[in-house]
């Protein structure tokens, strides 16, 4: 199969060794709005990196699927653009999918569509990948098969699902654990407890990563200012009120917990 990774960085990336060591062949091709990121992941998977003139390669360019691992701002414009050029199937890594999957059906009616999210970051792989299978057939059946071989958990999802989720699991979570980052002092580390230094380690993988993504988050699913409203209603409870909250926390606490375990 020939396929194009439209942004060749670390989601890209991470893609392109998935499939490599595939049973199924992969011919891959690289580009990038950075063409010196794109040149130097098609040197490490010995394959074709191409110039882009305003987003899209020359028209003569076309591959049987183009994946599209674009920041999220940018996904729906990369599905227009490279909709001509994707001959069987498009599939996109970009994070949202509510988005993607109506620009898909829309340039690429005709063609295999799926959406999918891994819910890690490649460093830490294998790992949960939701997946909105909007048609699926021979084309992209091999490259999911791939994931799951990897040793990834492949779990169906609608748009609407994985973008609500994504407001709680994601920018809500990042939102409160960049809040306490800013709002604590340094203290000794003997002082920690297991809930602040579990907090600190989750605030260091938070802030491994790069702002744009997270603002990215941010902006596509909001609920920080939510956020930022329980944490008022937590600094001017007063001790009735505080405690009614504590029995909601410890509630929704375990019933997500609950659901974990299923």
């Amino acid at each position: 199969m020939t396929l194009c990774i439209v942004g060749a960085g670390a989601m890209g990336r991470w893609l392109a060794e998935t499939l490599a060591a595939a049973p199924s062949a992969f011919d891959f091709a690289f580009a990038d709005t950075d063409t010196a990121v794109a040149e130097a992941a098609a040197a490490e998977f010995d394959a074709a990196a191409l110039s882009l003139s305003d987003g899209a390669p020359a028209a003569d360019h076309s591959f049987e699927t183009v994946c599209l691992a674009v920041p999220i701002p940018a996904v729906e414009g990369a599905v227009a653009d490279w909709a001509p050029h994707a001959e069987s199937a498009m599939l996109d890594l970009s994070g949202v999918m509510a988005a993607p999957v109506e620009a898909m059906r829309e340039h690429l009616p005709d063609r295999e569509r799926a959406s999918l999210h891994p819910l890690f970051a490649p460093a830490r792989a294998p790992g949960n990948v939701a997946v909105v299978k909007d048609a699926v057939g021979p084309t992209l059946s091999p490259v999911l098969d791939a994931l799951r071989d990897a040793g990834n958990d492949l779990f169906e999802t609608t748009p609407a699902e994985h973008d609500d989720a994504m407001q709680t699991v994601q920018a809500k979570s990042h939102a409160a654990v960049l809040a306490w980052a800013l709002a604590g002092e340094d203290v000794r580390e003997e002082f920690h407890t297991p809930v602040s230094a579990g907090l600190a380690d989750i605030a260091a993988t938070v802030t491994e990563g790069e702002a744009r993504v997270y603002a990215d988050i941010q902006d596509a699913f909001g609920g920080a200012d939510a956020v930022a409203d329980a944490a008022r209603a937590v600094a001017e409870a007063d001790g009735e009120t505080f405690a009614e909250l504590y029995a909601e926390a410890g509630a929704t606490a375990d019933a997500r917990s609950t659901e974990g375990e299923r």
